[in-house]
């Protein structure tokens, strides 16, 4: 099967995609892809890499028979792909699912199937621990197109969670004003509160200067109020019935963000901020929250063209 092709901007017709590795990591991010894609009326794509041209350049030297080797990944991919499918379909029955096997790494598969996805969601933790989804997250992550949500285990008896906000981080760059536009259309499909961090500095020194955690001087205080308000213009008369919650921290956002995802049932970051150097894929503060949040992250790339 081959990926259709699609404008990733049309409301319904760009799908929800999902990589997945035969892991547990990776059927979480199934769960929560079926769900997103039933909510929103959109078709679901599961994909599973399949490196069969690396292993034919492993092999051949070796003169080992390929035959097997491929007929091996392809029956591994094949029962990935109906359990997945299966699980899917648990979800909502009606839901269009398509699946396809990919040769090639995992992260260049997903990155490429992000520039006509809705969103594409991947497991935080593959079948070989730090790699697959483990270090392939952070390269798709990085590289992708548009949304990436990287799936978390909540911790709880449900692996997704469905109540509490959507938390969305902010600062004064172009790159949080495109997450913030992703958290408003989220949280008005989950109907749920929008709660919006913004902190004074990105450095985490409150913790050994003995700081109180809120900005004592007022100036600062009106300028973050009205950093927010700016960033907020357009999108509060676009989803009036969004409820928005502003929280102002003195420093820290990755720390404060990291906790907000304990009660949050997704936490939306630009791929970068305002700090970092020209040509930076994913900053600190998204790095951070990626490996340690407790719930899903929306990793934000504003779209090319």
């Amino acid at each position: 099967m081959t990926a259709p092709s699609v404008d990733p901007q049309s409301p319904t017709a760009a799908p929800v995609v999902v990589g997945i590795d035969g892991s547990r990591a990776g059927g979480l991010a199934v769960r929560w892809a079926a769900e997103t894609a039933a909510a929103a009326g959109r078709r679901l794509r599961i994909v599973h890499a399949a490196d069969l041209t690396a292993a034919h350049i492993l092999l051949d030297p070796y003169e080992l028979p390929m035959a097997s080797v491929t007929d091996a990944m392809h029956t591994f991919s094949a029962d990935c792909l109906a359990a997945a499918r299966q699980q899917a379909q648990a979800i909502d029955p009606a839901l269009i699912i398509e699946t396809e096997v990919v040769d090639g790494t995992p992260a260049q598969v997903l990155i490429n199937e992000t520039d006509t996805a809705h969103l594409t969601a991947v497991g935080a933790l593959g079948l070989s621990g730090g790699g697959l989804f483990g270090s392939t997250v952070l390269a798709v992550a990085a590289y992708a197109h548009g949304q990436v949500v990287i799936v978390r285990d909540c911790g709880s008896e449900q692996p997704t969670r469905h109540l509490g906000p959507v938390v969305v981080g902010i600062d004064e760059s172009e790159y949080s004003r495109t997450a913030l536009a992703a958290a408003f259309a989220e949280a008005n499909q989950r109907d749920a509160e929008l709660v919006v961090v913004h902190c004074w500095s990105d450095l985490r020194f409150d913790w050994f200067a003995g700081l109180p955690d809120v900005l004592a001087d007022r100036t600062a205080q009106a300028d973050a109020q009205e950093l927010i308000s700016a960033q907020l213009t357009g999108w509060t008369e676009k989803y009036p019935e969004v409820p928005v919650v502003r929280n102002i921290y003195v420093a820290g956002p990755s720390h404060h963000l990291i906790e907000w995802s304990k009660s949050a049932q997704l936490v939306v970051v630009g791929n970068r901020g305002r700090g970092g150097f020209p040509g930076l894929q994913l900053g600190s503060t998204s790095n951070a929250v990626i490996q340690c949040a407790h719930c899903p992250v929306m990793v934000v790339h504003p779209r090319s063209g």
